[in-house]
């Protein structure tokens, strides 16, 4: 409670009603001092039985943490235990990148030491948007190092290559995709280039709504996907020969 209000501020939560993290003073406001009721009961009180009236809310600060078992057991190691997998494979490739590059082995991973990597599963409910042409992730590029996905129930990822030639994905299973980001262009000089990408339902998504529906299976597409970024105090500059690259 010694630290500085602005510091202990980053911790509040009013969108959660103040039910985790830190309440600051004057934001609690005591029943006595809104409750007509409850002050008409007071007023019959001893004056030796009296609450002392506050004169306004309550000049206290209190921190909530949660106690007990959480709604989903396991959540985070569930999380955590699948993410690092990932990253994990993506590390692999990025040393397989940099030899192939000419390039020290660690010449990716070490900038990729303590980055903020991302676990983000993306869903989208194609009973509501099962239709022919809907676009889900506009065409865009990432702005991370490298992105990898698991393989999605439903078809729809289009990707471009470097002519510009458009094709949609088929993940083998037990497979997973990974692309590049703008973080490996820069590092490259532009030698590997960010990958161009939509997802949208095509006839392929439309076959396995179909089938998915007939199975009584969920219609929610789901895409386990993991954002790998290189550290934010890192310099993003052309590495090794690239420094070189007109």
């Amino acid at each position: 409670f010694e630290q500085p209000s602005e510091f202990k501020r980053m911790q509040e939560r009013p969108e959660l009603h103040y039910q985790v993290g830190v309440t600051p003073e004057g934001v609690e406001v005591p029943r006595s001092l809104v409750d007509l009721e409850m002050q008409e009961k007071l007023e019959g009180m001893g004056e030796e039985s009296k609450p002392i009236m506050p004169k306004g809310a309550d000049p206290k600060w209190r921190y909530m943490w949660r106690i007990g078992d959480r709604p989903f057991d396991g959540w985070k190691e569930k999380m955590d235990s699948w993410g690092f997998k990932m990253v994990n494979a993506i590390e692999v490739v990025a040393e397989m990148a940099a030899v192939g590059f000419g390039l020290p082995k660690d010449a990716f991973t070490q900038l990729m030491h303590q980055g903020p990597h991302l676990l983000a599963p993306t869903g989208s409910d194609l009973a509501r948007h099962g239709q022919k042409g809907v676009v889900f992730a506009g065409y865009h590029y990432d702005l991370n190092f490298l992105t990898i996905h698991g393989r999605s129930r439903f078809p729809g990822l289009n990707i471009w290559l470097r002519n510009g030639e458009k094709v949609e994905v088929k993940v083998p299973v037990g497979c997973l995709l990974i692309q590049t980001g703008k973080q490996i262009e820069w590092l490259t000089a532009g030698e590997c280039i960010a990958g161009m990408h939509e997802v949208v339902v095509t006839d392929r998504t439309l076959e396995a709504i179909k089938l998915a529906s007939e199975q009584g299976r969920s219609l929610w597409r789901v895409s386990s996907t993991l954002f790998a970024h290189i550290a934010s105090d890192a310099v993003l500059k052309p590495l090794g020969h690239f420094a070189d690259s007109p």
